[in-house]
């Protein structure tokens, strides 16, 4: 569990899979973010190069979840696949990044940590720049979200440029 005074990141357990689900599916965060089916996430709590982890306002608050992928990647190269805030505005997302990538850097050897934004998400591009992450490219239309294409821009920090920031 990691903890701050505004929220804490716990594991997530079967119990919470209804809520994962909602709360990927809801209509202003499926615009942003893959899904997966139920399969996928009840795989991903016992595999482990996946950390599937809750974000929580309080004890039993749910706030949303996160899931990072690459724990046991040989090139030390971790990604965070998916970060879901149901309870917007609210900073949980930048404080769940801050957390997250300060938790990934001094308790694993990992030595680049990246992600993926879809290219008009504009306010999350914002917040992964703010927390150092640097845009690197774009996988052009590399998505299909119903009759259409988006692109992804890639974004990472090192871990020289982490420990250099700290």
């Amino acid at each position: 569990m990691i903890e701050s005074g505004k929220i804490r990141l716990r594991r997530t357990e079967e119990s919470d899979l209804a809520f994962v689900i909602g709360a990927e599916r809801d209509l202003h965060s499926s615009l942003y973010i893959g899904q997966w089916k139920l399969e996928e996430h009840r795989a991903a709590l016992s595999d482990p190069d996946v950390l599937h982890i809750i974000i929580e306002e309080t004890p039993g608050a749910r706030a949303g979840y996160v899931i990072v992928t690459g724990l046991t990647d040989p090139n030390l190269s971790i990604c965070i696949k998916r970060i879901v805030v149901v309870n917007k505005g609210g900073g949980y997302g930048k404080e769940t990044l801050r957390l997250l990538k300060e938790w990934l850097f001094r308790n694993t050897s990992v030595h680049r940590l990246w992600l993926d934004v879809r290219t008009h998400n504009a306010r999350a591009q914002h917040i992964y720049e703010g927390a150092s992450f640097t845009p690197e490219g774009i996988l052009r239309e590399c998505v299909k979200t119903g009759d259409r294409f988006e692109s992804l821009q890639i974004m990472s920090i090192l871990r020289t440029e982490y420990e250099a920031g700290r």
